[in-house]
Formats: C-alpha cells, sequence, structure tokens
C-alpha cells in the first residue's frame, strides 16, 4: 500500500507549560513518520512538501531511518523553512507560525498521485491552493482513489505579529467537494462557516458534497463520527482511548489523522477507524517533541 501525504513541514519550537522548551520537526512530519510506523513493512509513504536549501540535507538523511518513506518527493526552495512555536499553559496553546511556506505547486504533486490513498493536511493553512486541490481530485477521481483532508490551520488567519486567530472558510464546501473523508477538531468547526452552524449542521452539510465520512477530534473527549445512512445524518461518539501520562499533545490530531485514514483504507469503516486513531493519539501524548514518535508506534501496525 502506497500513500501520499501533502502538507507543510516546520520546525516546532515547544514552550510547555512546565520545563525547558524543545525543538523537534513538526507540521506533516507526525502525520508521515505516524503512517511510516503504523504501516511497517507493508506499505511506502511519499511526502511531497519543501524545505529550505540548507535543511534539505539533514532532513533527507534522518528520514533513511525509516526504510518506507520515499523522500523523493521533497524538494528545497531558497527562503526559510516554517517555523512554529507553540505556547502551553493553563488556558490551552498558543501559536506563532513565521515563514510560512509558498503553497506546494501542483507540479510537485502529480507524478505521484497514482497512489492507494492520498492524507492531505492543512498544516499551515497555505499549504497548498484550492486550485491544486481541484487539479488533484479530478485526477484521482476515476480512479477511485481515496483522499482525507484535516483542514486543520485552513481555519487559522495570520496576525501581524505572526500569532493565529480563528477565521471562517469563505469556500468551505468547495474545499470539502469529493473528499472521502474530512477532519476538523471541535474549534474548527464551530468556526468554518460565517453562519456558525450547529456541529451536526455543518457536518451534514459536508455530507452533501460526496464526503463519506465527519470525523471531529475532541481531545481527551475523543471523537464523533458523523455519516449518511438512509439519506440521514448518523452520528456516533467514539471515546478516547486510556493513556499514561500526558506529555505533550503536539501533533496529536496529525496523528489520529494519520491512523484515520490508513484503517479506513484498510477497512471502509469509519467508527473502527476512529477507534484505532484514538488507540494510536493516546500513545502520541506520552513524549515531548517528534523525536520518539516513530518508536512509541512500533508493534501498532495496523492490518
Amino acid at each position: 500500500m502506497n500513500i501520499l501525504v501533502v502538507g507543510h513541514f516546520c520546525l516546532d519550537i515547544i514552550h510547555p507549560q512546565e520545563g525547558p522548551r524543545t525543538e523537534s520537526y513538526g507540521g506533516i512530519y507526525y502525520s508521515m513518520v505516524a503512517l511510516a510506523g503504523l504501516l511497517g513493512k507493508n506499505g511506502t509513504v511519499i511526502p511531497v512538501f519543501g524545505v529550505n536549501k540548507h535543511d534539505y540535507g539533514p532532513l533527507v538523511d534522518h528520514l533513511k531511518e525509516f526504510q518506507n518513506i520515499d523522500p523523493s518527493g521533497i524538494f528545497k526552495f531558497e527562503g526559510p523553512t516554517n517555523t512554529v512555536e507553540l505556547f502551553y499553559d493553563k488556558q490551552g496553546r498558543n501559536e506563532k507560525s513565521t515563514h510560512i511556506a509558498q503553497p506546494i505547486p501542483y507540479q510537485k504533486i502529480r507524478r505521484y498521485l497514482s497512489v492507494d490513498g492520498i492524507l492531505l493536511n492543512m498544516i499551515s493553512g497555505f499549504d497548498v491552493s484550492l486550485e491544486t486541490l481541484d487539479h488533484m481530485r479530478m485526477t484521482v477521481r476515476s480512479h477511485s482513489i481515496p483522499l482525507h483532508l484535516d483542514y486543520h490551520s485552513l481555519t487559522l488567519g495570520v496576525k501581524e505579529d505572526h500569532g493565529r486567530f480563528r477565521r471562517a472558510v469563505d469556500e468551505w464546501r468547495r474545499w470539502a467537494f469529493m473528499i472521502e473523508t474530512v477532519q476538523l477538531n471541535e474549534e474548527e468547526i464551530a468556526g468554518l462557516s460565517a453562519q456558525r452552524m450547529p456541529e451536526k449542521e455543518l457536518a451534514g452539510h459536508l455530507l452533501t458534497l460526496g464526503v463519506k465520512g465527519v470525523v471531529v477530534t475532541k481531545g481527551d473527549r475523543g471523537a464523533t463520527i458523523y455519516w449518511n445512512e438512509k439519506k440521514k445524518v448518523t452520528v456516533a461518539d467514539v471515546p478516547a482511548a486510556r493513556n499514561g501520562r500526558v506529555a505533550d499533545t503536539t501533533g496529536c490530531g496529525d496523528v489520529f489523522g494519520a491512523a484515520f485514514f490508513l484503517k479506513y483504507l484498510k477497512s471502509q469503516e469509519l467508527l473502527a477507524s476512529a477507534r484505532v486513531a484514538n488507540s494510536v493519539a493516546a500513545r502520541r501524548i506520552e513524549e515531548i517533541g517528534s523525536g520518539q514518535l516513530y518508536r512509541q508506534l512500533a508493534g501498532m501496525v495496523i492490518e
């Protein structure tokens, strides 16, 4: 099984509520390494994104540790690599994004579209243009290749001080059109439309666009899944898995999405996929940063 992963790569600077700051790879790194660990010997992950030319060599050398990540889609650019500072306190998380990269061009993605599934994670919110997504889905439509979209930072604007703020997405319907499964957290779906619809109502609108499943992640409360059954919107809550300590929730949604999509590709079962994803995400939060992610997921290969 080959899975294409598209989204911006980041250098994360994490400021925890307690303890020293840490620096690690972030952004789409969580998605691709989670998939690599969960696929094991059963497939290949093909990431497509760009990094600064000076960061390219060390990153590609690092990815050689993972025998099932194909780095041929990673490209160099002149500007700085995305940098994200994450500040955690009792109120939650604040984020500052600097050096946001240009959108990934369709020409960089096109050659890799003959795969079993495509995971598009809008890490920065500027990862691909809507026109690029249109090209992607029209190219794969006749081959029935599933596409999973995580709206993620598409719902965030950027302030002058590089802080992020919640905003409605003007063309949220067009982003979801012909997408197999879409993912949002509860804040993202609440602010997706300027009309501020209730969660179930907005999920129902998404399901009219050809979407087969809407996944709303809810942290330690698990996830809510929406789908159509006999022309009616059906909803089910999937409780979170029990975990040990909570060290760092950075990338938790990205890891959830990777696990969900992989299980869905293998089973076509929304609820089973959400249960597996909750278990994988619970393992992720036990360590700070992304350095131990592959090791954390060892032994959790999804069949």
